[in-house]
Formats: structure tokens, sequence, C-alpha cells
């Protein structure tokens, strides 16, 4: 992985396009050719990113860009949208490169990674005619618990939680928002899944749009029948 602190703009064109102004950043380049752009705010979600496939290519400096004080210009695009990502970089503060080495992944609780592979086996209980897809589905910013498609053949993005609060829900909002951009997926509806949901949380998903599935972890294991969709 590489880590930048530079003074720096960035432009993203595709399907969308959004302008982020000079400022200083943090640039998180990783192997897989991702990028993600931070600043010191908003927790853990990134301003800007391009998820992989993608590729990273120094551009050559026009006379306008040098005039402006830009020293570095980075462009990545992604391999099946041909959607730019442009960093315009006015001065490099930090540049460091690490070999972080291959990840173990996450180690979920218990219970928690059962209900994941119980609801993966029981993927209906989801919605009548769903179909699993896939069990930790990665995204740039991690991996939603299970990715699957419902009767019309739409994304449902489903994660599994324990207990289900606000963490929870914005958790799977960020993953919505990262999986929405991807025109294979889009438009991805998000089922927020747990054992117990509290209030405050299942407010806020139903504000969202993101369905509520309450688990019997009991019946999911054969013993009772009281999984309830709301």
């Amino acid at each position: 992985m590489r880590i930048v602190v530079a003074d720096c703009s960035v432009d993203y064109a595709g399907r969308l396009s959004a302008h982020l102004p000079r400022a200083k950043r943090v640039l998180m380049l990783k192997n897989d050719g991702s990028i993600l752009v931070h600043s010191d705010g908003g927790s853990y979600k990134p301003l800007n990113w391009m998820s992989p496939p993608c590729s990273l290519e120094t551009l050559e400096l026009e006379d306008d860009h040098r005039e402006a004080g830009v020293v570095e210009q980075w462009q990545v695009t992604h391999k099946k949208t041909a959607d730019k990502l442009v960093v315009s970089l006015f001065e490099i503060i930090h540049d460091s490169a690490y070999d972080l080495g291959v990840d173990p992944g996450l180690i979920k609780d218990g219970v928690e990674a059962h209900l994941q592979e119980l609801l993966a086996e029981q993927i209906e209980l989801a919605g009548e005619g769903h179909t699993l897809v896939r069990r930790e589905y990665m995204t740039a910013i991690g991996p939603v618990d299970i990715l699957a498609k419902d009767a019309n053949g739409g994304s449902v993005a489903i994660e599994i939680k324990r207990r289900g609060g606000i963490d929870g829900v914005e958790q799977l909002t960020r993953y919505l928002e990262l999986m929405n951009r991807d025109p294979k997926l889009a438009p991805v509806q998000g089922v927020f899944a747990a054992q117990e949901i509290k209030p405050q949380a299942r407010t806020l998903a139903e504000d969202r749009g993101i369905r509520c599935l309450v688990l019997d972890y009991d019946a999911m294991r054969g013993m009772e029948d009281k999984n309830t969709l709301f």
C-alpha cells in the first residue's frame, strides 16, 4: 500500500461528475489498483474513490497546469466503465509505501458468522424468490455480508449483525453508496438483518429505504420458526 499526504484537487468523470477543490488530503493507493481520497474528518468514509479493476498512470503536465502550480497529475481509469479520477498534486508532503502481505480477513463473532452462513443457506428468508450470489462480497471499503438477487433479478446487499444498531445501518449505507456506482449491480437494495434491531436503527434504515429483517437464530437452526421480515 502507498500512502501519500498531498495538497491536491480531485476530479471524477464518468456516470457522474464530482470535484474536490484544492486542499490537504491523504491518498491511499492499494495493490489491487484502487485509490481512496480521505480528509481529516468524516470517520473512515473516503471523499472519493475508484474501486478495482482500475489502472493508474502519471499524466504529462500541460502548460496551464504547471502555471497553476501542479507538480504531478495522476489519472486512475476504471477498466470496465472507463470512469476517470484525476488527482492534481500541488505539493507532496509525505509519500511512503508498505508491503502489508496477505490479510487473513475479518474474523466475525461466532454467532454473527453462523447467522451469515445460515442466511446464505436460507436466502428465501430475505424475500420470496431471492437467490444467493455470494457471501462476503468485497467492496473497496470492506465486504458486505451477502449479495443476493431478488425475484426480479435486482441486486440485494445484506448486512448481518447480532444486535442491529445505528452503526450497522451507517455501514450498510456506505456499502450501498459504493455498490450503486457499479452499473452491473445498480440499483442495489439494502437489507439490514439482525437478531435484534434497535428502534433508532430501524427508523434510520426505513428512512433510507433499507429493509429490516429480524432473524431468529434458533429457528434458522431448525429449532423454531419465528423469522420476521418487516
